[in-house]
């Protein structure tokens, strides 16, 4: 530490405990998080055996800390305190294994050692947080920087790195720093000389920065002083207090009780409720209450828990994780990765290899270079997924209790970690928990999130993406104001958001949200504000906008085993009532209003065809396509896309769409107005559906889309680029390719060269079959067979005996006549692509 430290005036005196205003108490100053402190702190609390144990954290908590001590409770976990009127209005406490404020409180638990929090209330602290006045101000960030002390120290050092520093200083001293033997303590093998200096090197910087920016610390100081004082007069000197190493110069300075509760005085308050929360390594770098900003949770972990050789254990963990993804990762590997960070932690001068020096050789050793596999090594060992877990037996909001049980029941385990998850509507559980997973999201509750499932498309499939973050219990907390249970709390939102909603597209997509969740008690106040934002709502657009839902939501009623008569009735009032006012609203739009029009026919069409008992709707939509495809003062994008949707239904004969196509690109059409055309009948559709295979397949609609395109003016051309850039550029490279060949190659091309008979041949695809170069498959056939004449494997036939027009194989010896396959065309294997597509 000496040689380490920035030298500070008074050297590195080494005491037992030190005077403060209430008498002798053990000051231990840490860095949260710090796995050395952490070592450090169990060290001195063996040493100096104190009386009490103070910690730095919110008193609201002091009822919950014998839970620490459960068999249940495993770290990392968070204090969580929340306003009763405000859940949104939350702070978090997080600790880890290697967090040295809960080696403390375990300390103390397992000694018998009455163990309290001595920080501000959370009562005052999150008041303050919702009031601009008690903010810290802008003028303090202005005037003086809000200071890292860590960062001040690591640069008297000479470092340029404070995680660097902090290691070399800290982190690597104690069980990890030694490869054999008993940790090193410091000078003289006292374990209170580490917080000796950090004392003295931050009273230092105090003096020189005063609060460093942070005035609301004052406030926070004076309040454990007083805790301080009063755990004194009961417990005696030696109270240990385990805070912040920032904090100690001010615990040890010379105040009065009077001037504490005065900087105390009108403070806001609003009334909280405590708990403990599951906490995951990934959300510790998160700055509140005990996030501190670390960058390597699983790293800080590993070096808590290592026994001894550190490094080694470490780069046997990374070959590990490696060999799982199948990189080839030996013992010689992992030898030649600790030589490597050895060498470099001496060349750079540090007392043993660090994160840096451990990665840096793993890239060189074991990723030849690589960066690709350091991104996994980062996420899933220097940051991890640990989750943690906290008893039952702590207290949680109703609703929490109920989503508990649920997650129990439905087997449905949360997990930091993202996974996904496919389920079977026909099978009970899955449509249980296909409902839960609805139902959260209606709350705010986002643990999961639909995703495109790799299986079926069918409504009996979903599939969600799951992970469960810390922030989730505040969701829930705030959700907990709907109901006491999921179901409850659901449905009175759902109703909430019925009433106070005010455009037909909201109330249309919650009652999709209502079956997929099973809330048939919302169900029929959301139907009375469908029915009603429906008869008053006049824009088709808007219209349009709604039935797709209410179509998608007719879909779950077999499925799911829900009532939607009523739905159907009003999806089918909406549908009769788009028919009758879009080829109206169709007219006279300009590009921007045509694209989105296009969009509401292709939802629309989609819509018509879900309806039960739609025929009569599915009639009078496809008379109102043929309307629109047919109108000249309609915009090109709709009439294209009309023709297209009815040449897919099959309502449009082929050669009536090749008429239609022919008349859009007629010489008199504007180009702009053609490439618009081309766009709505040739560009994608819904699902991703695009016109390109319908051009491969029917070569008079490329042959007039090629001929309208070569006869654009030169002037006209840069104008149309966009539109057509759009259209085929959303086509399938394997699409776009097979077009260009078509039109390189012209109508008449693809005859056969080997004098058969040529015979018309089906759009898209060559005049006829070249009947010789089928007849050179038949012999490979029959031998994968295993039939065919007296020559084949099991009596085959002699049809080996000339294959394609070469000179032939040795029919009795099955295997040769695939030899003679290699020349099958006779005339060079070039023509085996496209001769007979």
């Amino acid at each position: 530490m000496e040689g380490l430290l920035p030298r500070v005036q008074g050297g590195l005196g080494v005491t037992r405990t030190r005077r403060t205003p209430a008498g002798e108490a053990l000051l231990l100053g840490v860095r949260h998080h710090g796995p050395g402190s952490a070592r450090a702190v169990k060290a001195a609390l063996d040493a100096a055996k104190p009386p009490a144990v103070l910690v730095e954290g919110p008193p609201e908590g002091d009822a919950l800390l014998p839970l620490a001590a459960d068999e249940h409770m495993r770290p990392p976990v968070a204090l969580l305190a929340h306003a009763v009127d405000d859940p949104g209005r939350a702070a978090f406490w997080p600790l880890a294994d290697f967090s040295p404020e809960w080696v403390a409180v375990r300390w103390a638990l397992d000694h018998g050692v009455p163990v309290r929090f001595i920080d501000l209330p959370a009562t005052h602290s999150l008041a303050m947080a919702a009031d601009p006045t008690w903010g810290d101000g802008d003028e303090e960030e202005a005037d003086g920087v809000r200071i890292d002390p860590i960062a001040v120290l690591a640069g008297t050092a000479g470092y340029d790195d404070p995680e660097r520093w902090w290691e070399d200083v800290v982190e690597h001293r104690g069980p990890v720093s030694a490869r054999h033997g008993p940790p090193d303590d410091g000078p003289d093998g006292d374990p209170l000389a580490v917080f000796a200096g950090l004392a003295e090197a931050m009273a230092a910087l105090r003096e020189a920065y005063g609060h460093g920016g942070h005035p609301r610390d004052l406030i926070r100081e004076a309040y454990m002083r007083l805790q301080l004082r009063a755990a004194c007069r009961t417990y005696g000197d030696g109270v240990a207090v385990v805070c912040g190493a920032w904090h100690v110069p001010a615990l040890a300075a010379r105040t009065t009780a009077t001037a504490d509760r005065a900087l105390l005085k009108g403070l806001p308050k609003v009334k909280t409720e405590t708990t403990w929360v599951p906490w995951t390594h990934r959300r510790l770098a998160r700055h509140s209450g005990y996030g501190a900003g670390i960058d390597s949770p699983g790293w800080y972990g590993h070096l808590f828990s290592a026994p001894d050789r550190p490094v080694e254990r470490w780069l046997t963990k990374i070959a590990g994780l490696l060999r799982e993804e199948d990189r080839i990762v030996s013992s010689a590997h992992v030898i030649e990765a600790v030589r490597l960070a050895g060498t470099l932690a001496a060349l750079r001068g540090r007392p043993l290899a660090g994160l840096t020096e451990t990665m840096d050789a793993v890239r060189a050793v074991m990723c030849d270079g690589s960066e690709v596999p350091l991104d996994l090594i980062r996420d899933r060992l220097i940051v991890g997924d640990a989750l943690g877990e906290v008893p039952d037996t702590a207290p949680a909001v109703p609703l929490q209790r109920d989503l508990t049980r649920l997650q129990r029941t439905l087997r449905l385990k949360p997990e930091a970690l993202e996974r996904e998850l496919d389920l079977d509507l026909r099978k009970e559980t899955d449509a249980e928990r296909s409902r839960l997973l609805h139902r959260l999201r209606l709350l705010g509750v986002a643990w999961g999130e639909p995703a495109t499932g790799r299986g079926s498309t069918g409504t009996f499939r979903e599939s969600w993406r799951l992970r469960w973050q810390p922030e989730l219990h505040v969701r829930v907390a705030e959700a907990g104001v709907w109901g006491t249970t999921v179901l409850a709390a659901a449905t009175a939102k759902a109703e909430s958001l019925a009433v106070s909603a005010t455009a037909l597209g909201e109330v249309t997509a919650l009652a999709e949200r209502c079956l997929l969740a099973a809330l048939p008690d919302a169900l029929p106040v959301v139907m009375r504000a469908l029915a009603d934002r429906a008869a008053l709502d006049a824009d088709v657009g808007h219209l349009a906008q709604a039935l797709p839902a209410l179509a998608r939501s007719l879909r779950y009623g077999d499925v799911r085993s829900t009532d939607t008569a009523a739905l159907a009735e009003v999806a089918t009032g909406l549908a009769l009532r788009i028919c009758v006012g879009l080829p109206p609203a169709c007219t006279g739009l300009d590009a921007d209003g045509a694209a989105e029009m296009r969009g509401h026919l292709d939802g629309v069409h989609t819509a018509i065809r879900l309806l039960p008992d739609g025929d009569e709707v599915t009639a009078r939509w496809g008379a109102v396509l043929g309307a629109l495809a047919g109108r000249d003062s309609v915009p090109g994008a709709i009439r294209g896309r009309a023709a297209r949707l009815l040449l897919d239904d099959g309502r449009l004969a082929e050669d009536e769409a090749a008429r239609l196509m022919g008349l859009a690109l007629s010489p008199g059409t504007p180009p702009g107005e053609a490439a618009a055309w081309i766009e709505g009948f040739a560009g994608g559709g819904p699902g991703g559906s695009g016109g390109g295979m319908l051009l491969v397949h029917d070569e008079r609609l490329l042959a007039l889309v090629d001929a309208w395109l070569t006869g654009v003016p030169a002037d006209a051309f840069t104008g149309v680029l966009p539109l057509l850039r759009r259209t085929f550029g959303a086509y399938e490279p394997g699409v776009r390719r097979t077009l260009g060949e078509l039109v390189r190659r012209g109508p008449e091309a693809g005859a056969s060269t080997g004098g058969s008979t040529v015979r018309p041949g089906a759009p898209g695809f060559g005049p006829g079959l070249d009947e010789e170069r089928a007849d050179a498959v038949v012999p490979l056939v029959r031998l994968l067979l295993g039939t065919g004449g007296p020559g084949a494997p099991g009596g085959g036939g002699d049809g080996a005996n000339s294959a394609g027009g070469g000179d032939g194989a040795d029919a009795g010896d099955g295997v040769d006549g695939v030899d003679g396959m290699d020349g099958m065309d006779g005339a060079g294997n070039d023509e085996r692509v496209g001769a007979g597509r």
